[in-house]
């Protein structure tokens, strides 16, 4: 049993309760325990990655106790690929706030390091009880760093933000509760066995919990109708903490990938079926919102809020026909919507703070400093975002397109997107002639931060990567989406629950 696998969890444990019980550390001392954290977890991101490239799956057993009866965590393809993109997102954001936003209050690299900790642990937990349990880690956390620095705005959508998750936490302990009250257990491994094995009379409590799951992970991931607290509170937080919040919806579609397609997708006759019936329709109504809001709205950091929303409806509507080819090519749109919906919400700060008014609203009569400089870099990231060549955008579409091409559903799902993508593309053109094209020059000078313009253009530069690097990385999604659909593999990874393995139960 390899420790390493604890590290994710370990670290920034550490160094946060470290910032948090050790007050009298200098500002100074607090940015080097915290970007030493965050980039030892990139080192320990790809070593997990390099162990998960075999295809099987690592348990780490806390205590020593074995599946069923302890906590355990588990590392396949999907884990680590999702880990790797948490700490590269991570390392950015925080390296782009010691430029001067963590000044704006108190604790907020300790709150950083306990929202890593969250989604960590989210991500390589293998029980129901403890995904909870980092999802209200990492909740409380983005409360707070959502509220960093304070401002009406920031509160109004904070409150807003607090209570539907709120909500959410509660109808997440009652699924928890039906699901123990009938299968007795909440290991993920466990649960799956019992669900796929119960009797008739026992499907509509099953069936209810996932319906609760269901909205439970749909609030995290932003789905119509539980969408409507995101533009704002994205809106309102600063820059690096919106930024890392692009990760926050793809934990919630990580939930849903890791409990439906495992729980709920087993057996002769497996509920997924029933549950993830729901999510189709609204998906696609998803995609089309996100459309809609990126065109009406007035500032960058709105539009790029609805491109979150958008990008969720891409990703559920793609996952939910349960094609390899699909599921894969939604996982490479989902490291690339991730990493370029931050690069959007860290540009839009930067080209905000040199005009003179207006900071990124799409005002034509405000000046710009460093105008060519600035529309130069907002020409790629449009490109980028807006599924043009040659850029990863355009790989991760057509291949979404493509792997839907043949499916009953492609249809639908090839006029909603490629008209969404329309909507996207004359949001991106009317904002960067609004800003570049009319606007005069500033009057008055600033300074351009070096650090932070490097720090975007290297992150901007992953999706380029992305699409020189295309045949191998679409390999390993290719793989991980296979592996994702084969849960039996996940089953005989825990051998006290393998010993209770019924034949003919597990596909």
């Amino acid at each position: 049993m390899s420790h390493l696998l604890l590290m994710p969890v370990l670290l920034p444990l550490l160094a946060g309760a470290l910032l948090l019980l050790w007050p009298g550390l200098g500002l100074a001392l607090q940015r080097v325990i915290g970007v030493i954290a965050s980039l030892s977890l990139v080192v320990v991101g790809l070593q997990l990655l390099a162990l998960a490239a075999s295809g099987d799956y690592h348990l780490y057993a806390l205590g020593n106790w074995a599946p069923p009866f302890g906590i355990v965590l588990v590392l396949d393809r999907l884990s680590a690929l999702m880990l790797v993109l948490t700490a590269v997102l991570a390392a950015f954001c925080l390296l782009y706030a010691c430029q001067g936003t963590d000044r704006l209050g108190m604790n907020f690299h300790a709150l950083f390091q306990f929202q890593l900790l969250g989604v960590n642990g989210a991500l390589l937990t293998g029980d129901l009880f403890n995904l909870f349990v980092f999802f209200e880690i990492l909740l409380l956390a983005s409360y707070a760093l959502l509220l960093h620095g304070g401002s009406r705005a920031r509160s109004r959508a904070g409150l807003h933000y607090v209570i539907i998750n709120l909500v959410g936490s509660a109808v997440f302990v009652l699924a928890l509760a039906t699901l123990y009250g009938v299968a007795g257990t909440l290991n993920m491994a466990d649960l799956a066995l019992k669900v796929a094995a119960a009797p008739v009379s026992d499907r509509p409590l099953y069936l209810a919990a996932g319906v609760l799951l269901l909205v439970v992970f749909g609030i995290k991931a932003a789905i119509l109708p539980l969408l409507f607290w995101l533009p704002r509170a994205y809106t309102a937080a600063s820059a690096p903490v919106a930024a890392l919040f692009a990760i926050m919806t793809k934990v919630g579609i990580y939930a849903i990938l890791r409990v439906f397609w495992l729980v709920f997708g087993t057996g002769d006759d497996p509920l997924q079926v029933e549950l993830l019936a729901w999510v189709w329709p609204l998906a696609l109504a998803t995609l089309l919102l996100g459309g809609l809001g990126a065109l009406g709205s007035l500032s960058l950091r709105t539009l790029t809020a609805y491109l979150v929303i958008l990008s969720v409806g891409i990703l559920l509507a793609t996952l939910t026909l349960a094609s390899p080819q699909a599921l894969a090519a939604a996982l490479f749109y989902l490291v690339h919507s991730t990493l370029m919906t931050a690069v959007f919400f860290l540009m839009a700060d930067l080209i905000g703070r040199q005009r003179d008014q207006g900071y990124d609203r799409f005002h034509v009569q405000a000046g710009m400093n460093n105008r060519w400089l600035m529309a130069g870099l907002f020409f790629v990231a449009a490109i980028s975002m807006a599924g043009l060549p040659p850029f990863s955008g355009f790989i991760s579409k057509v291949w979404i397109l493509h792997s839907v091409y043949s499916l009953e559903q492609g249809f639908w799902l090839w006029a909603v997107i490629l008209f969404a993508g329309l909507l996207v593309l004359v949001a991106l053109s009317r904002g960067g002639s609004a800003w570049f094209w009319s606007s005069p020059a500033c009057e008055k000078q600033r300074p351009l931060n070096p650090v932070e313009l490097l720090l975007v253009v290297v992150l901007l530069s992953a999706s380029g990567l992305l699409s020189l690097n295309a045949e191998p990385v679409m390999g390993w999604m290719l793989l991980t989406a296979e592996q994702l659909m084969e849960p039996g593999a996940y089953l005989q990874a825990h051998p006290k629950v393998a010993e209770l393995l019924p034949g003919g139960v597990w596909k």
